[in-house]
């Protein structure tokens, strides 16, 4: 069958010259530093426009026909609705997870660890269990992360290693939660599935942490061990112990969910089980009503204890607070879709591919590229898209399974998002924990370790995993149809 060229133009025609191809991206870029770096703005309206002109491109340029055109454009944003439905259900358990008190149980129970003496392991630690337990490095950063940094400087610590133990707990347990949204998004952009993606990241993420925490643990020789006042923490941990009732049994939520994953049941029935545990868990344990319940999974949970620490904290979650991430997301895979339909992404791709002679070499080009739009994008969200789509086909005809192109995404374009000062996230972990991002990006060791070990893997081979040529190539047609 013929493929038909409205659809898959690029399939029919000499690829686009890699000059005509730059056009779109040196103009997002451009955007993009203008709005977001000149005016505090957004990414939503520079990708809008930056799809336009790479429709404009393709069109007066290219001489494709606008039908060609939305095609293009519907079929990236449909790739990513499996990412989006997910990400509509996180948003509603982790409303229902705070109103049932289990977010908040476990926040108690990261809280518990800190240990005076060991204040950067400690900090990192209690980071990674807070940003396990909502899916967020922002929220951590700007709640436990700012009363860490008060301890530290009581405790006479760097504020540089503070602010780094801080970020790299943060990254570690927002990149390993199944609540995050980058976690959901990589595997979305890379054609692999959320969990596969989560377990194949223990390989990188997990050394990572370990050799950051042996690293804290040396910087905080001397850093003064002496015994400080805890009362930021304290006054969080009295104020979740007032308002909810912390019994070990809400741990019955996030059990059922590890539970029905290791039984290998998808992530969106598996949490939609949890999010229906968790609405159970708030009417009995809490006193909820059945009202309170649904207006945290559409709106998310209100947080009125009177301690502004503790509701800063627990006012998050519901359906609506995704939808600003799902919009960029959409409009992100709108400006992908174009440019791959029109074969521009396909020219730039195999630009950069014509040195990428081995596995090392593709892992080298994609880890680059992520870095590379991080830099010069300031927005997470496109370092992990538009590589993801660049790279799928590459990976798929090298017989490399999708999870190693997401786990990559994700070691190098969520990690080092933060390491980026004008970047949205370099930029507002500094604001938040009144911390230069050069100042601890050098103490961020969960982030710097992790793009390093995927790096080297590449090179050694080292839990790459390869696919059977019957699987690849029916994961390369599936991938190529229209």
């Amino acid at each position: 069958m013929t493929a038909d060229p409205n659809t898959n133009p690029a399939a029919e025609r000499t690829l686009p010259g890699v000059g005509l191809s730059l056009v779109p991206v040196i103009s997002l870029v451009a955007l993009l530093a203008l709005v977001i770096g000149g005016l505090d703005g957004g990414g939503h309206i520079p990708l809008v426009v930056g799809t336009a002109i790479a429709a404009a491109v393709a069109g007066w340029g290219l001489k494709m026909p606008w039908k060609g055109i939305e095609a293009g454009m519907v079929k990236g944003i449909s790739g990513g609705l499996p990412a989006v439905l997910v990400l509509l259900v996180v948003g509603m358990l982790v409303g229902v997870w705070i109103a049932a008190g289990v977010v908040p149980l476990l926040i108690h129970y990261g809280l518990m660890v800190l240990a005076p003496g060991w204040f950067l392991v400690a900090a990192c630690i209690i980071c990674a269990v807070v940003a396990l337990a909502t899916g967020s490095s922002w929220s951590t950063a700007a709640t436990v992360g700012l009363a860490l940094v008060g301890v530290g400087q009581a405790l006479g610590v760097h504020p540089g290693m503070a602010a780094g133990a801080i970020v790299s707990g943060s990254y570690f347990g927002d990149k390993m939660s199944p609540l995050s949204d980058t976690t959901n998004l990589a595997p979305a952009a890379a054609g692999a599935e959320l969990f596969e993606h989560i377990q194949h990241m223990l390989w990188t993420t997990i050394p990572a942490l370990l050799l950051a925490l042996v690293g804290f643990a040396v910087m905080g020789v001397g850093q003064g061990g002496a015994e400080g006042s805890g009362a930021e923490l304290a006054v969080i941990s009295s104020g979740i112990s007032q308002a909810f009732t912390l019994s070990p049994v809400l741990l019955l939520a996030p059990i059922s969910v590890l539970g029905l994953v290791i039984w290998r049941v998808p992530a969106l029935p598996a949490l939609m089980a949890g999010t229906l545990v968790a609405a159970i868990l708030a009417m009995a344990v809490q006193g909820a009503s059945v009202a309170d319940v649904l207006s945290a999974s559409m709106g998310g949970y209100a947080s009125d204890t009177g301690v502004p620490s503790v509701d800063k904290l627990l006012s998050r979650g519901g359906m609506g607070s995704m939808l600003e991430t799902i919009a960029l997301i959409v409009c992100a895979l709108a400006f992908a879709g174009v440019m791959e339909v029109s074969g521009m992404l396909d020219s730039l791709a195999r630009a950069v591919l014509r040195w990428a002679s081995s596995t090392g070499g593709l892992v080298v080009a994609t880890a680059a590229s992520a870095l590379g739009l991080n830099v010069l994008a300031s927005d997470q969200y496109i370092a992990i898209i538009v590589p993801g789509r660049m790279y799928r086909t590459a990976f798929l005809e090298r017989r490399l399974h999708p999870k190693n192109l997401s786990r990559v995404l994700e070691d190098a374009g969520t990690m080092t998002s933060a390491l980026v000062p004008w970047n949205t996230c370099g930029a507002y972990m500094a604001g938040v924990l009144g911390v230069a991002t050069t100042a601890y990006a050098p103490f961020a060791l969960v982030n710097l370790f992790t793009p390093l070990l995927t790096l080297a893997y590449g090179f050694t081979g080292f839990s790459i995993h390869t696919l059977e040529e019957e699987d690849a190539r029916s994961r390369l047609s599936g991938l190529t149809a229209g």
